[in-house]
């Protein structure tokens, strides 16, 4: 039944397949794939490969894998993609702070899986890379204009690793010039977590700001923190509220003054690009988010790319191997004695630096542009309708614009039903929206939800989702057994709450989930 263009809503209903475990489908002798054996001149030439193995490094049995046809695999595993709703299947203006906008396929099938780079090995001479590292040094040049720092590194493995790698380097700098007494940094509670923890696990203390009526980190507050102890801020702008610090510039004075550095984490950036830049800003480091901003997928924790960003005179710092060009030939340069070393292994993960430079090349600096100003567009729309819904708050900054995306709050809604943002979310699966995204902890806003529209979404896709929290709001009020009981259409209905430390409940693994179901059947 197609979607009802008068109230936004359709019907949905999910796929339910009470799918076993891939390994409880094993049957002893059953085959996907028959593999080749080595012909009589290969062994001869090779020998036995397993002897020359130490011990330690031979495992005692065969490892325990699920023996399974290929057509029961394939049928598996296209029951289970049925039950799973995501990017390419819902509307995902869910995941606020993420990004998650669509991404080309042509960047994923024509050429991320291309065996031109999917079958690279970073231990190939450079001289038969040169491809791939010309793309690095393209996507280096690019974010250099876009931020207005002088260099970068795409080393780091996602945002929360390019603030380690950037706390680390603020430390570097700072040893370099004698200066070892800087052992706190400053943050604020609405930046990401890792502007706080990855410093934290660098060993430095942490100092967090809360905000101002207006949401930003009080100024006056920021300033009496500042000392000669202050190795560096890190801070989100705009912060996950959406509401961007006009006056940014004079915290990073303040800090400056005192003999800090300034970290901006950009992984916000979504309407920024093209009209606001770090440099300007006054920031001696950032970092974006190649699997988000730059339109490689989010990839559910990964890959990703945590693009770290320095002025000139932090540039000896990055990690290496740094990607240098001498006009003729491309080379990974490792003879940087005052570098922090490598945060990962090689030069990081190509594929997703591939992604984004063919969405750059593709958008040209009008369309980066365009792509925040839509951003900031939909997300105003947005907003102004969620205002009205019952049971919505927003926190802060009464009256005033939010950028990119908005925390929302269902607080009235709790008080006046019972029903929390929890419980709205439960019920957005059976609409066919697959979740929202809450908040970090603590929950400063009480009922968080976090919403992000960006560019890719049309004002159909946005009044579809605007329609579904109208109802469930609707249904809290009116109608409390609906909502009790969601989803309602999902393959799992209402989820039983099971704490985490639960060892008895819980399984990652097929073994572990085997040993509780022993356990239970002896107890019983």
């Amino acid at each position: 039944m197609p979607r009802d263009n008068i109230t936004f809503l359709r019907n949905f209903h999910e796929a339910k397949w009470d799918e076993p475990l891939i390994f409880d489908m094993s049957v002893a002798g059953e085959r996907g794939v028959l593999l080749p054996q080595p012909a009589d001149e290969v062994e001869t030439e090779v020998g036995d490969c397993m002897a020359e193995l130490p011990a330690y490094l031979q495992r005692k049995q065969p490892p325990l894998l699920p023996e399974v046809s290929q057509m029961r695999v394939n049928r598996h595993y296209l029951h289970l993609s049925q039950e799973t709703l995501g990017a390419d299947v819902s509307i995902d203006i869910s995941q606020g702070t993420c990004t998650m906008k669509y991404s080309p396929k042509v960047q994923e099938h024509l050429m991320a899986r291309n065996p031109n780079i999917t079958e690279i090995h970073p231990l190939q001479p450079v001289s038969t890379i040169q491809g791939i590292l010309e793309v690095y040094h393209k996507v280096e040049g690019f974010l250099r204009e876009i931020s207005g720092l002088d260099h970068f590194s795409f080393q780091a493995g996602g945002g929360a690793q390019g603030v380690l790698a950037n706390a680390s380097i603020v430390r570097a700098y700072h040893e370099a010039r004698g200066d070892s007494k800087r052992d706190e940094i400053i943050t604020t509670i609405f930046s990401h977590p890792c502007d706080a923890g990855s410093p934290a696990t660098a060993g430095y203390k942490v100092i967090t700001l809360m905000p101002d009526a207006n949401g930003y980190p009080d100024l006056e507050a920021f300033k009496a923190a500042v000392s000669s102890r202050t190795a560096a801020i890190f801070i989100t702008n705009p912060e996950d509220t959406g509401i961007y610090n006009p006056r940014i510039k004079e915290y990073t004075d303040a800090a400056h003054e005192a003999g800090a550095l300034c970290v901006y984490d950009q992984a916000n950036a979504n309407a920024l690009l093209g009209i606001a830049r770090a440099k300007e800003a006054g920031f001696d480091l950032c970092h974006f988010n190649l699997h988000k901003t730059f339109s490689s997928p989010h990839g559910c924790m990964g890959p990703g790319v945590g693009a770290i960003g320095v002025k000139e005179f932090l540039e000896p710092y990055l990690p290496v191997p740094r990607v240098t060009f001498d006009g003729s030939q491309y080379a990974l340069n490792y003879d940087c004695p005052q570098s922090i070393g490598r945060v990962r292994s090689f030069f990081g993960n190509a594929p997703i630096v591939l992604k984004a430079y063919m969405w750059i090349m593709q958008m040209g600096a009008d369309g980066l542009k365009e792509a925040s100003v839509i951003s900031v567009l939909n997300n105003q729309y947005m907003c102004k309708h969620i205002a009205q819904i019952p049971g919505a708050v927003i926190h802060y900054a009464e009256g005033k614009r939010r950028m990119e995306q908005v925390r929302y709050s269902w607080e009235k809604l709790k008080e006046e039903t019972g029903f929390g943002t929890e419980d709205v979310q439960r019920r957005m699966v059976d609409f066919g929206l697959q979740h929202y995204w809450m908040s970090h902890h603590p929950w400063i806003i009480p009922e968080p939800f976090t919403l992000e529209p960006c560019e890719s979404y049309s004002k159909d896709d946005i009044d579809e989702y605007l329609a579904i929290l109208r109802q469930i709001s609707k249904e809290c009020y009116e109608n409390p057994e609906i909502i009790e009981n969601a989803p309602h259409n999902a393959p799992i209905h209402k989820l039983l709450k099971t704490e985490l430390d639960d060892y008895d409940e819980i399984a990652v693994t097929w073994r572990q989930w085997t040993k509780r179901k022993q356990k239970r059947s002896q107890s019983q």
